[in-house]
């Protein structure tokens, strides 16, 4: 797969890969360009997901506690998921932390995400991502249009990050030690839950559980998570410049192509 490519406004782009074998006595990490940083797309919801579960495991809130929807957050105009029942959150909605979480990752939803930043915000899902030694990965926006924007955070740059922070995020979930195993198993619970198999999904075999989280947006397109069969697991971040109609047939054979390389080099 070639590792540059034009992604429009954004100019030349280059891929972002990493993959961590499990299998082991030692995790070995492997990748093209993994330092590259690159925008994620939703998958930087995994980020304010980690923050609030983290806070919630302080003492901070109850992930029971209700919340009321406030625009301009209620940004989604239709489902990312289309047989997913859930409707669409709107201004004036209550509902639980705990549901804007499931619905954010798993169907990667703006305006819970919206909601979900405001919650904790922004400085403090940034400290512990500069805790986790991910500096560059900062949430700097949320999922609206910058008019909408507090002030500072209108101008800021876009969001990035790049395949080796998000492996490393998924390593610390298999490991139990993103933030505590409380915050890990909550993660990895969410994460199997996800209801986008359009990406590294579809190069897997169907014994496979992939627990991952998502992201697509104009020239990106992207996918981060932890591939178990029963037999052998890895990690695998992926984040490619290219639309997802484009690159998908390419996705499904980097995915194959992984899981068998992975699975022959330990049967």
């Amino acid at each position: 797969m070639d590792s540059t490519w034009n992604a429009g406004e954004d100019g030349m782009e280059k891929i972002s890969f990493a993959v961590i074998d499990l299998n082991g006595k030692m995790p070995v990490f492997g990748g093209v360009n993994f330092d590259n940083f690159i925008y994620p797309a939703s998958v930087y919801k995994m980020y304010v997901a980690m923050e609030v579960l983290r806070q919630a495991s302080n003492g901070g809130f109850s992930i029971s506690r209700l919340y009321i929807v406030r625009s301009p957050n209620d940004v989604d105009k239709s489902k990312e998921i289309n047989y997913d029942p859930r409707p669409l959150l709107k201004d004036g909605d209550t509902v639980t932390v705990n549901y804007l979480l499931d619905f954010m990752i798993t169907r990667s939803d703006n305006s819970a995400a919206n909601c979900l930043i405001d919650i904790v915000t922004r400085d403090s899902i940034n400290r512990t991502i500069y805790e986790n030694g991910w500096k560059g990965s900062e949430v700097t926006r949320k999922f609206l249009s910058r008019k909408y924007e507090a002030p500072g955070y209108d101008t800021v740059k876009s969001t990035e990050t790049c395949a080796v922070h998000a492996a490393d995020f998924m390593y610390k979930i298999y490991k139990n030690e993103l933030i505590n195993p409380w915050v890990s198993m909550q993660m990895k619970a969410l994460l199997g839950r996800q209801l986008d198999t359009t990406k590294v999904s579809i190069g897997l075999p169907s014994k496979a559980m992939f627990y991952h989280k998502s992201g697509w947006w104009s020239y990106f397109t992207n996918d981060v998570g932890i591939v178990d069969d029963g037999e052998i697991k890895y990690i695998i971040a992926l984040f490619i410049p290219v639309t997802e109609q484009d690159v998908r047939p390419r996705i499904r054979e980097l995915s194959r192509r992984v899981y068998d390389f992975v699975h022959d080099l330990h049967r």
